[in-house]
């Protein structure tokens, strides 16, 4: 597998270059927003977002992308559109029309000026089940219980757990698999950003990183209203929960500071 660039501690220009990536992502993000109802498909969502992203100057990162080890097929959208029972990395399509009571997570990210900006979020379509809408809710606020835990303080072992504890607490599993990931010139850099903390994640290699005023990384918890087990699909990128439960997903790029960390993807 080939490695993720090791983390560098960005400069403030450097941040300030990411700051406008990340608006611009937040764009897109909240054009497709917009557009989300019944009868919408996928691929409009995807054409909607990478106009607004080269509108700015910016240049899709996901288009072409293979993944961290370079051996997937290159992904062919700007953005990952998942609904219902799919996690993550959903490809658009024509074909796949949103109905009322789905729910839909929207992901993308963009280069600009050599930064990436990614982020993502879960919404409705149409009117939705309360207790569906409680599955997003809790999976939102558990973002910002793992942005409210990035301290200097910390260690990256205390962000997973906070998220964890917060999901499960609410009934709900956290997707084993899948994580966050540090950010900057490219799209998956260390360090590595769990969801979730175990022996077993450790005894995997994964270290319990210290945190510092300028690590820039992109949480994304990844809830599911079922159990954790994932699995991927036939196109080789799509993932879904084993079970075929719904699911969420909500991201921000951070970057953790002297004080309290700051969000580098809002409009």
């Amino acid at each position: 597998m080939t490695s993720r660039p090791p983390f560098t501690l960005k400069t403030a220009e450097e941040i300030a270059i990411m700051r406008e990536a990340g608006r611009i992502t937040a764009r897109a993000l909240q054009a497709m927003r917009e557009a989300v109802r019944p009868g919408v498909n996928t691929q409009t969502l995807n054409d909607l977002a990478e106009q607004v992203i080269r509108d700015h100057g910016a240049t899709p990162a996901f288009l072409n992308y293979r993944g961290l080890d370079g051996k997937a097929p290159p992904f062919p959208s700007t953005i990952t559109a998942c609904i219902n029972e799919e996690l993550v990395h959903g490809i658009p399509s024509p074909t796949r029309i949103l109905k009322e009571g789905d729910i839909i997570s929207l992901d993308t990210a963009c280069f600009y000026q050599g930064y990436i900006g990614d982020a993502a979020f879960t919404v409705g379509v149409g009117e939705i089940n309360p207790q569906v809408q409680r599955l997003l809710d809790v999976t939102e606020k558990s973002l910002y219980v793992g942005i409210n835990a990035s301290l200097a303080k910390n260690t990256m072992r205390d962000v997973a757990q906070a998220i964890q504890r917060f999901v499960e607490g609410h009934g709900y599993s956290v997707a084993r698999g899948y994580t966050g990931h540090g950010i900057g010139k490219t799209m998956h850099e260390e360090p590595e950003v769990p969801n979730w903390w175990s022996r077993r994640l450790e005894g995997r290699g994964l270290t319990n990183t210290q945190l510092r005023p300028g690590m820039t990384y992109a949480l994304e918890p990844m809830v599911i209203a079922g159990r954790g087990t994932v699995v991927e699909l036939s196109d080789g990128w799509t993932v879904a929960t084993k079970d075929r439960s719904l699911c969420a997903h909500f991201e921000h790029s951070i970057v953790v500071t002297e004080g309290e960390p700051q969000i580098l993807t809002l409009l």
